[in-house]
């Protein structure tokens, strides 16, 4: 039996792959599946289809992806998922979605910047919806069981291999043991540790990166997070709600409080439709020197778009405003600043089948890392997650297939038990809300869009002492359900997870992508390398594979002369 833990699209498709083998197989996961992350994903998904472009192919893919990477993504991790992209389209294809298509029946797609051709595939505005109602709907046809409201806690670990996990039922509190021979680990990464996210309140906490470690993986590059140029400020419930980067792509333009075009400044020849670091830097400096808005934004205008345009191509866009601040986008601009939107490094796993340091425990989408390096190219975390879906699905299949006995440790069910049973019993002045509010101010503070040494050992030294506090925490369940038990996990999540984006944040001392440091503004040759963490030996460095001949002789600048950015 096979546990996979997270029902977004990359544990709904690594189940699929596991149920069509015929092996058992059980999804859990914190959240409704239906309103999984992946259902927030707005703006295409990326394979070399060469429907519009027939010159593309998943070598130019594959180098666009290594180049806006800077050279941190790991070349045998890249080339699986652009040779394995079409099959995942086709996969999606077969199981009932829906494309937007040309008139002539071929799916349709269109440009993101720093793509050489055209080949983003999108439904609409509403991608990753129908994506994860499309796996949804398979799960089901399958008899699949998907099991909404559990926590996981633990994963159950002995002698270096994952015999299950330990977890509990958000709404009764009744306690569960699963065994199983494999643990396909999808429960996302952590940018909810970040004051204003693109993630809502209980997901993207930093899940996956604790149940690893604590069971004896490792971490690469949890300092590479991607800002997206682009979440709104207000109402302070939904602050960093995505307005998606097609927006720009379709023409919306972005402005300063002065009117100005200010992406003029930064990328004259991309301007809006650069890719997310240069703008989400471009914006960040415009606020921080006082060309922000009001509310300490920048404009992005789309009303000078014909109407037809807004509702037939942003149609979720045109609604999330208007649902969220009654604004009309076909006549006032949206005041927007940048936001933590993705994690880039994540779960240490091996290219070919995402397997861990701890036997049986594999990682998959968001949890994992190798794919993105320090800039995340948008339409590639969806295709990710369907290829190693079903790569990793195969290949956890044969690792259970291939166990004669599963050794199992009754301490280990011990350990994890109590470990529930101490927060139970907490009843300490400290409040858990209050911290994890801690941890993000701390986060935003000293280690957001432009970081420098000062700032992420300021933000070192405030994290030791809100680890202080969480010795003192109150937990209070109540009649409404154990939600302060998840967000006491969630709590220890976010803080094994921030000091490991610190502690790396601090080391790469470099300005490279996503990773601004303003006391080392330039690249530095020597730290070409993946940051990988444990508790116990810090950081380390481990050097990258080489690009082979065949797709580096295919990293050029892209030109992006009326692309679609995202």
């Amino acid at each position: 039996m096979v546990l996979v833990i997270g029902t977004g699209g990359a544990g709904l498709r690594a189940a699929i792959e596991l149920g069509e083998a015929g092996v058992d197989v059980l999804a859990v996961g914190k959240r409704p599946k239906a309103d999984a992350h992946t259902a927030l994903a707005a703006g295409g998904i990326n394979a070399a289809l060469a429907t519009m472009d027939p010159e593309d192919s998943w070598q130019q893919h594959a180098a666009d992806t290594i180049k806006e990477s800077y050279l941190l993504a790991d070349p045998r991790t890249v080339e699986i998922v652009t040779q394995g992209a079409a099959r995942g389209i086709d996969d999606l294809e077969r199981f009932g979605m829906a494309f937007a298509r040309e008139e002539d029946g071929r799916i349709s797609q269109r440009f993101f910047g720093a793509h050489k051709f055209r080949r983003t595939a999108f439904a609409g505005d509403y991608t990753g919806l129908e994506i994860q109602r499309t796996l949804v709907r398979r799960a089901e046809q399958l008899g699949i069981p998907v099991l909404d409201g559990v926590y996981i806690t633990r994963l159950l670990v002995h002698e270096g291999a994952v015999f299950g996990a330990y977890g509990f039922d958000l709404a009764t509190g009744r306690r569960c043991v699963i065994h199983a021979d494999a643990v396909i680990l999808a429960a996302g990464g952590h940018t909810r540790i970040w004051r204003r996210t693109s993630s809502r309140r209980d997901e993207n906490t930093g899940d996956s990166f604790r149940l690893a470690v604590e069971a004896g993986a490792r971490l690469r590059d949890p300092e590479l997070v991607q800002f997206h140029p682009s979440g709104i400020i207000e109402p302070e419930n939904a602050a960093g709600t995505l307005v998606s980067e097609a927006a720009r792509g379709e023409g919306g333009v972005l402005r300063n409080a002065l009117g100005e075009r200010f992406m003029a400044r930064y990328d004259p020849d991309r301007m809006e439709l650069s890719t997310r670091d240069r703008v989400a830097l471009a914006s960040y400096t415009e606020i921080k020197e006082g060309r922000g808005t009001p509310k300490g934004g920048v404009w992005l205008d789309v009303s000078h778009l014909p109407r037809q345009t807004i509702m037939t191509r942003l149609p979720r866009v045109y609604q999330t405003m208007l649902d969220l601040q009654m604004l009309d986008i076909t006549r006032e601009p949206i005041e927007i600043a940048p936001t933590a939107h993705y994690s880039m490094g994540g779960v240490w796993v091996r290219p070919e089948d995402h397997s861990t340091d701890v036997r049986g425990l594999y990682a998959i989408g968001e949890a994992s890392s190798g794919l993105h390096g320090a800039n995340r190219l948008g339409g590639n975390s969806l295709i990710e997650l369907l290829v190693f879906g079903r790569i990793t699905g195969q290949a956890a299949a044969a690792y259970s297939q291939s166990l004669t006995a599963q050794r199992r440790s009754a301490s280990a069910v011990a350990e994890a038990r109590t470990e529930v049973d101490s927060l139970l019993a907490a009843d300490g002045p400290e409040n858990i809300r209050a911290l994890q509010r801690a941890i993000r101010n701390t986060m935003t503070e000293h280690a957001g869009v432009v970081r420098d040494e000062e700032g992420l050992r300021a933000g070192l030294a405030e994290l030791a002492l809100i680890e202080k506090r969480m010795e003192d925490v109150g937990v209070h369940p109540d009649i409404a359900g154990y939600q302060d038990l998840a967000h006491a996990f969630d709590l220890k999540s976010a803080a094994l997870a921030a000091r490991a984006t610190l502690e790396a944040a601090l080391e790469r001392r470099e300005t490279r992508g996503c990773h601004n440091r303003s006391d080392h503004p330039g690249l530095d040759p020597a730290l070409q390398v993946n940051l990988v963490w444990s508790p116990t030996t810090g950081v380390t460095r481990e050097s990258i594979p080489s690009v082979s001949d065949e797709i580096s002789s295919l990293m050029e600048e892209v030109s992006t002369d009326g692309k679609l950015a995202e």
